[in-house]
């Protein structure tokens, strides 16, 4: 058998949702710099989910089904009142919110073509109320209930703060949604691969596709980067500082991919929103920052920045507190992930690899009283 580290390299399956190829990032054939500009998160999962983009009338019903399911069910709003709030990352509430849904819904084990794809729709709209009515929370406030009037974008920013945003930060948190829903084989959309694989549910999928998610090697990076820029503090600092920094050899957050060479087409679409929200907002310096230590690390290891790295300015000045960060990522994958998800249903084989084994060789049991 030939053994490949962290899978690198190897094709485990086929699939019609997204593809990474000579550097360009494409769902179903659109090229990501495309719909970045044009699309709206909506026709994003339409496009995911059924591989094409919506006409006017079927886009006006996805938006009424995500409408009509954004509510949480009051047991969970309860639950987040139960959590230990000083002590639970956001990543680890949402986790537990989506496995607690399950148990509230009556399909939850119902695996009828039909049945998974309405369990889709219900989580799809669930996942901002998730993880805005947790965040106001633990901060002793009410949830706010979601809007039918305002799209997807808009809707998790209102929910979040109780004020309708500005177009600016509409465009910027639907970019940001466009650019992470889906991204072919990564380690969360795997993960629910692997536990759908086994016929177990909708919900067990996605619920172990955050708890991939929330690891630091996968989700979290652009958090990293919004820590880092504060450290840091000022554009003088940026320079001694990364040079410390690689002079150390410390991981540098945002830099870098597995699968890209040239670098992630999706930053750049961040990069130009960063520049425009922190001039809005009158904090450039988050972005010269940003610009002068990409300049750096760039330039010496080569290595260009991710999607990651340019979002962290992004939600920070949408007002967004830096361990949402994450959860917002998943919010928009999870699109992703359920077009992964029913995908694996339609065409079913078990995800069962093979280990070479590096133990010892074959041994004799030895009764307790000789060893």
């Amino acid at each position: 058998m030939t053994v490949t580290r962290g899978l690198e390299g190897v094709v485990a399956t086929t699939s019609s949702i997204s593809s990474i190829i000579d550097d360009t990032l494409t769902y179903v054939g659109y090229d990501i710099d495309d719909l970045a500009v044009n699309a709206s998160f909506e026709e994003v999962i339409y496009l995911l989910w059924h591989r094409k983009l919506p006409t006017d009338a079927e886009l006006t019903e996805l938006k009424k089904q995500l409408a009509e399911n954004a509510a949480l069910p009051k047991e969970v709003l309860d639950h987040f009142k139960m959590y230990p709030i000083d002590k639970v990352h956001p990543m680890a509430a949402l986790r537990s919110a989506v496995s607690l849904l399950g148990l509230y819904d009556d399909e939850a084990d119902v695996m009828e073509q039909s049945a998974n794809y309405q369990k889709a729709v219900r989580l799809q709209a669930k996942m901002p109320s998730i993880v805005t009515a947790f965040a106001r929370v633990r901060k002793g406030l009410e949830p706010i209930a979601p809007r039918e009037d305002l799209n997807f974008a808009a809707n998790f920013l209102y929910m979040l703060t109780g004020k309708e945003p500005d177009e600016v930060a509409v465009e910027a948190m639907n970019k940001a949604l466009v650019l992470h829903a889906d991204h072919e084989l990564n380690a969360s959309t795997f993960t629910a691969r692997v536990c759908v694989a086994t016929l177990s549910d909708v919900y067990s999928g996605v619920t172990a596709a955050i708890g991939a998610l929330k690891g630091p090697l996968h989700g979290g990076a652009n958090e990293a980067v919004m820590k880092m820029l504060t450290e840091i503090g000022t554009l003088e600092n940026v320079e001694p500082a990364i040079r410390e920094k690689l002079a150390n050899k410390e991981k540098i957050m945002g830099f870098g991919h597995r699968v890209y060479r040239q670098g992630d087409p999706r930053a750049k679409h961040l990069r130009e929103m960063s520049k425009r929200l922190t001039e809005l907002t009158g904090e450039p310096h988050w972005y010269e920052m940003s610009t002068k230590i990409e300049g750096i690390v760039t330039g010496e290891k080569n290595l260009p920045p991710n999607v990651d790295f340019y979002s962290a300015s992004v939600y920070h000045s949408l007002g967004i507190d830096h361990d949402l960060f994450t959860p917002i990522f998943a919010v928009s994958r999870v699109s992703g992930w359920l077009a992964h998800i029913l995908e694996q249903y339609d065409n079913n084989r078990l995800i069962r690899p093979r280990a070479d084994y590096t133990g010892p060789g074959k041994q004799e049991y030895v009764a307790i009283e000789s060893r």
